[in-house]
């Protein structure tokens, strides 16, 4: 517990399953009254308290600082900053050394105070913002070490949830295209499948073709913006929050990431299933094609997605859906043999999955 500089407000760390639901109400009216709201994933709570009454709070998912409000009673009295003593504690505690934040831009110079440095921001909606200040120059300087030579440099951001037949395509048109592709597998944990399975499916299939001399996998990296940092919590307008993650996401590729790789060209799959992966295809073309930035364009070519005699497209849903209905003989046209063999064979991480996955999904 620690005890703010007046002596008369205290701060505690509590996990979210362990509230009670009227600790949780008197959270939700704090968060109502300054305009957010309550995030599912929010799995601990730091909360201010004077004299037994709630003044502030902040909230930690992952790595995440989300869900932060202070009372006007609480105001002038360091309330986040001892907030933010106790939620990185309970972060170190967890085994997570470094935090990052959404915030409207309004509130950019508060956290700034609190020792947290801009990533990208989306005018008016939106700014990521992450508490190493040199944290992305770090995971940029280490992409750059895997740079390839080339006259025609690609990326792919595949979530792979599992590797498909439709994927190992998408890698195959893009090499047609260029002399080397990088591959990022998003290093979100809320998949059916696990990050470490996925990406272990991601390189096995794709060392099994014939371009893989021209492709490099990258581990998962929270640069590579997941939903699981979604800043949906304080903006409350769908087409607000796609437009903010998509513009967070894909500033810090065009400006960050390509940079430190060569890449000029990005490929994605035609999206006829998802209303927002197809959004997100769109908005692509805006931030990474038009938007003026002093970074280079990136050219987005969106590959029309391979099917089979049965299914008009190859999914990762269907894949998902199939395997939830144990109907596994099908998915052998449906993925490549390296995921086939690893569902088939039963890897214990997969099999856990599979277990307790739903029949459809992202």
């Amino acid at each position: 517990m620690t005890a703010v500089t007046d002596d008369t407000v205290t701060v505690a760390c509590t996990a979210v399953a362990a509230m009670s639901p009227e600790a949780l109400a008197t959270v939700d009216g704090l968060l109502r009254r300054t305009g957010l709201h309550r995030d599912a994933d929010v799995e601990v709570f730091a909360l201010a308290r004077a004299g037994g009454v709630l003044v502030g709070c902040m909230g930690l998912a992952g790595d995440v600082v989300k869900c932060t409000a202070v009372d006007p009673g609480g105001r002038g009295r360091h309330v986040a900053n001892a907030l933010l003593v106790e939620v990185r504690h309970e972060a170190l505690a967890r085994g997570r050394d470094r935090l990052f934040c959404y915030t409207k831009p309004l509130y950019r110079r508060q956290f700034a105070s609190l020792g947290f440095t801009p990533i990208a921001e989306v005018q008016g909606l939106a700014t990521l913002m992450e508490d190493d200040p040199q944290g992305l120059a770090r995971y940029c300087a280490g992409l750059a070490s895997t740079r390839r030579p080339g006259a025609r440099i690609g990326g792919i951001v595949m979530n792979a949830n599992p590797f498909t037949r439709g994927h190992e395509y998408l890698v195959n048109r893009a090499c047609e295209y260029c002399d080397v592709v990088h591959v990022f597998v998003v290093g979100e944990t809320g998949s059916e499948f696990s990050y470490e399975d996925r990406i272990r499916l991601v390189r096995a299939g794709v060392a099994a073709l014939p371009v893989r001399d021209r492709v490099v996998v990258h581990d998962g990296s929270p640069y590579v913006v997941s939903r699981a940092t979604f800043p949906q919590y304080f903006l409350k307008n769908h087409a607000e929050i796609d437009r903010a993650y998509a513009g967070i996401d894909l500033q810090i590729f065009r400006c960050s990431i390509a940079p430190a790789l060569g890449i000029r060209h990005r490929f994605v799959g035609t999206e006829p299933l998802s209303e927002v992966t197809a959004y997100y295809n769109r908005e692509m073309h805006e931030w990474l094609e038009q938007a003026p930035m002093e970074a280079p364009t990136i050219t987005v070519h969106e590959i029309p997605r391979v099917g089979t005699d049965r299914y008009p497209v190859v999914a990762a849903s269907i894949v998902r859906r199939l395997l939830g209905e144990r109907r596994i003989a099908e998915l052998a046209a449906l993925v490549p043999p390296t995921t086939y063999a690893a569902i088939t064979a039963g890897n214990p991480a997969t099999l856990r999955t599979k277990e307790r996955r739903t029949p459809c999904g992202s």
